[in-house]
């Protein structure tokens, strides 16, 4: 049943202010988010006790992520067309059962092969809720407000990596890994009823069918190219079974760009962004989530395998950064509704680099307070860069494309965090081999099954091999700021820039 509509503001409210209903709308949809980004990076610090419980290799049970990560690839594809055709808040809901009972089954699973199908199932769920929430959002706050609630948004995107790894952890060493997935039970009954209530039913477009050669060629494709990317952090790029999937997926998404270029409906129609600062806003997110994501991994590898933290500690000492990004996002979401959100990226992706930088030099025994004060200053320019970037490139089409733009950036963050996790996954391999020399024949698998006492004797080398990677990490962030200058410096035809007129009435939304 769909809430009825609120006038777009109250009496005395200033212009463009966000009524009570849309917050509520915000919250709601947020628990599906959090529940769906969440569930990324909860499961990594239970793969070991997977592997003992099931009694399978650790080969095996990486599986538990990678096919929930490859379901994701392959389903984020056809959501936009999805949801324009059968309606967004209809999605939403089967999103949410479909999350929900992976979840369940998950929790149950006997076998490592019936959890790996069952997070599959799982991935198909969370795969769809990022893209309808966005969607949802966007045609909910209409672009005057965007930048506030998409702040709001982008806060469990943020938050997750770090929450993820102390959740985790003591669910995993305190109750049981089974509940990893039995605590979003729940959050998604909750959930799903609240959005039943809360969410206005918009109009499916009928007329719009499925542009089945985009989907034939752009989520085989991605699934190969994740993958290979996936393979990679463990053979290397060396070895067909990395570089054969890369190569066929590669192939497949140039296809498929090659074919949106001329399709009259694509799947996602890529002329929106070459004729638009949207364009520049996919960039910018592409090269940020590459080197953010990637750089999140080696944070809490380098506190587990250098200093010897446990994932609950480790997890612990990333809570500043979430502290950052609380702080700034709220203010980035006013800022992108007041001046526009193009010129924000470039002023954020410098306090990123800052904050990235100790670990580029860091060692054995560097100060956890200075990497914790660092990390805080990493956190701000999270804030400020993320979703202004994502807002920026969603008010940039007109409200039609909505559903799709959202899909495309979201297609973006996906392939961006993978590779940027097989970059630097394969690098730090690389070079824990050439520090370590026959020691780290097995790149980080090797260190990982080292005693205490061993760790300790390699801690020194180990931590110049960790600080060897972050310096990849702090070039793709700082070539990530070529694309947020060029973004802010963005004129539309008209030779204005996009920020929007203070005093302009948001406009309404067909629902």
């Amino acid at each position: 049943m769909a809430a009825p509509p609120s006038p777009a503001r109250a009496p005395g409210a200033p212009p463009n202010a966000i009524d009570r209903e849309t917050w509520i709308v915000a919250g709601v949809v947020m628990l599906g988010a959090i529940m769906s980004i969440l569930d990324t990076t909860v499961i990594n610090v239970a793969i070991d006790r997977l592997a003992s419980d099931f009694d399978s290799s650790l080969t095996t049970i990486q599986w538990v992520v990678t096919g929930y990560t490859l379901a994701l690839a392959a389903v984020i594809p056809i959501t936009g067309w999805a949801s324009d055709r059968f309606g967004t808040k209809r999605i939403y809901l089967w999103s949410l059962v479909l999350f929900v009972l992976g979840s369940a089954l998950s929790g149950l699973a006997w076998s490592s092969g019936s959890l790996i199908v069952f997070r599959v199932l799982q991935g198909i769920g969370g795969g769809m809720i990022m893209p309808a929430v966005m969607t949802i959002m966007t045609k909910k706050a209409g672009p005057h407000r965007m930048g506030r609630v998409m702040g709001a948004l982008g806060i469990p995107m943020l938050i997750a990596p770090i929450v993820g790894p102390v959740l985790g952890g003591w669910l995993v060493d305190d109750v049981s890994w089974r509940w990893i997935f039995f605590i979003n039970l729940p959050i998604g009954v909750v959930a799903f009823f609240a959005a039943l209530r809360v969410l206005d039913q918009d109009q499916p477009q009928r007329a719009h069918r499925l542009d089945w050669l985009g989907l034939v060629l752009l989520s085989p494709g991605l699934t190969l190219l994740i993958f290979g990317l996936a393979e990679s952090a463990s053979d290397g790029f060396g070895a067909f079974r990395s570089w054969g999937p890369i190569a066929l997926g590669a192939a497949l998404v140039v296809g498929f760009l090659r074919h949106s270029w001329t399709a009259k409906d694509p799947l996602i129609d890529i002329r929106l962004f070459t004729h638009s600062r949207a364009g520049a806003a996919a960039g910018t997110f592409l090269l940020f989530s590459i080197a953010f994501f990637g750089a999140l991994l080696l944070i809490p590898l380098y506190y587990q395998s250098v200093r010897g933290d446990t994932a609950l500690q480790s997890g612990l000492l990333l809570v500043p950064q979430g502290l950052g990004a609380v702080i700034t996002m709220p203010i980035a979401g006013r800022l992108s509704d007041r001046i526009g959100p193009t010129k924000l990226a470039a002023f954020g992706i410098p306090f990123v680099v800052v904050g990235i930088s100790p670990f580029a030099f860091v060692t054995a025994d560097t100060s956890y307070a200075l990497l914790c004060v660092f990390g805080f200053v990493l956190g701000l320019g999270m804030g400020l860069s993320m979703m202004p970037t994502m807002t920026a490139a969603m008010q940039a089409v007109p409200p039609q494309a909505i559903a799709r733009t959202s899909t495309a950036m979201n297609i973006i963050r996906q392939s961006g965090a993978s590779i940027g996790t097989a970059i630097l996954s394969v690098i730090l391999a690389s070079n824990i081999k050439g520090e370590l020399g026959g020691a780290g024949s097995g790149g980080f698998d090797a260190v990982h099954g080292m005693s205490e006492a061993q760790r300790a004797a390699i801690a020194s080398p180990l931590a110049d091999a960790f600080a060897a990677t972050f310096v990849w990490a702090l070039a793709l962030l700082a070539l990530a700021f070529v694309p947020a200058l060029l973004m802010a410096l963005w004129r539309d035809k008209r030779g204005a820039d996009d920020a929007p007129a203070p005093e302009a009435t948001p406009p309404v939304f067909a629902e």
